[in-house]
């Protein structure tokens, strides 16, 4: 796959959570997130993307997020579950990404905000339509997903690098 292939980034926020007195990292999804994971899955396939690669962060609400999204799927993606990605600063997302290989044409990250949010912000240099404006006033609620498309290797992500072209909240 050459570098100036277009790639896609979509960052998907993990599902609404249930508040507990176990550690942060260790919440479950609240009935709400288990309802709206597997909604998000529809709508990322309707958006007719085909994900290479699957990052998700170790927390107990990305991975039942993406086990119910994953489940929509007609095909399901290479799968590896990130430390970093739990807690990751704009700088720890970037990073990742430039560690992707240039075999990966559509990457999909699980993860938390503000992370997912800051990363959406930092990386689309612009946006179709409404998108921007949209995600600015809607926020980065839980079960949303952006999808930025840029050209060019992993390794040359950086901010305003892409374009947002979507951007969905179960809201919508």
């Amino acid at each position: 796959m050459s570098v100036d292939t277009p790639r896609r980034i979509v960052l998907l926020r993990h599902a609404k959570a249930e508040w507990s007195q176990d550690s942060d990292h260790e919440r479950p999804l609240a009935e709400r997130g288990r309802k709206d994971a597997p909604v998000a899955g529809r709508k990322l396939v309707d958006s007719g993307i085909v994900i290479d690669l699957a990052l998700c962060s170790t927390a107990v609400r990305t991975h039942e997020t993406w086990k119910l999204a994953v489940h929509e799927m007609p095909h399901r993606p290479k799968t590896v579950y990130e430390e970093r990605l739990y807690e990751a600063s704009l700088g720890d997302l970037i990073a990742l990404l430039n560690e992707t290989s240039d075999d990966v044409q559509n990457l999909l990250l699980i993860g938390h905000n503000p992370g997912m949010h800051a990363l959406a912000d930092a990386l689309a240099g612009s946006a179709e339509g409404e998108t921007m404006a949209r995600m600015t006033r809607g926020g980065f609620p839980t079960a949303a997903f952006a999808v930025i498309e840029f050209s060019g290797s992993w390794k040359g992500v950086e901010h305003g690098v892409g374009k947002l072209v979507e951007y969905w909240t179960p809201n919508d």
